[in-house]
């Protein structure tokens, strides 16, 4: 009886379940299309500033000349403030966004949006303007801004990220308060 089981037991344990048989040949590892597109590199920020983007309740950062890297904008009345990373993505792609700096590591969930016009998509969060995470971006002190498959960005530290959440959060009149991750509007 004890020769049958550990022979049974040998025998069990020669067996490949078949999900395990040959599975890295199953797999097309050569198909770039089933997978995220990523940047190769992270931008080089070198020079970059904030300036006024377009309107009074939108600053944006970026090399003087050329288009914009990141963008904060207090939409719909101070009701939100919108957080744009300018770096292509697939459609319909969703992922957090993690700032670290200023003594804060936030995350935030952030969506794909679709380029009116055109046949891009970029990465654009929205985020109730008292919403506490956000005061990452409300310090002097630099951060960096890392979203998937768009690299890290470093922003340089200025006070305009700060006055201007601010001023969103006094016409919603709001204050910070618990860290809550809103609908997407």
């Amino acid at each position: 009886m004890k020769r049958a089981a550990v022979l049974l037991l040998a025998v069990l344990a020669a067996c490949r379940p078949p999900a395990s048989d040959r599975y890295v040949e199953r797999m097309a590892l050569d198909d770039e299309s089933a997978g995220p597109t990523v940047m190769a590199t992270s931008p080089d920020t070198t020079g970059a500033i904030w300036a006024d983007g377009g309107g009074p309740d939108r600053i944006v950062f970026g090399l003087p000349g050329q288009a914009p890297l990141f963008a904060l904008e207090c939409a719909a009345s101070g009701a939100m403030l919108k957080v744009t990373r300018f770096a292509p993505t697939d459609a319909g792609a969703k992922g957090m966004m993690a700032l670290i700096g200023n003594g804060h590591v936030e995350r935030l969930k952030i969506d794909a949006l679709k380029v009116a016009g055109k046949r891009a998509w970029l990465w654009q969060g929205r985020y109730d303007p008292a919403d506490t995470r956000l005061e990452a971006l409300t310090g002097g002190r630099g951060l960096e801004v890392t979203i998937p498959g768009g690299g890290t960005l470093k922003l340089q530290g200025s006070p305009r990220p700060a006055e201007l959440i601010e001023r969103c959060r006094r016409s919603s009149g709001g204050a910070p308060m618990a860290s809550e991750t809103p609908p997407p509007a």
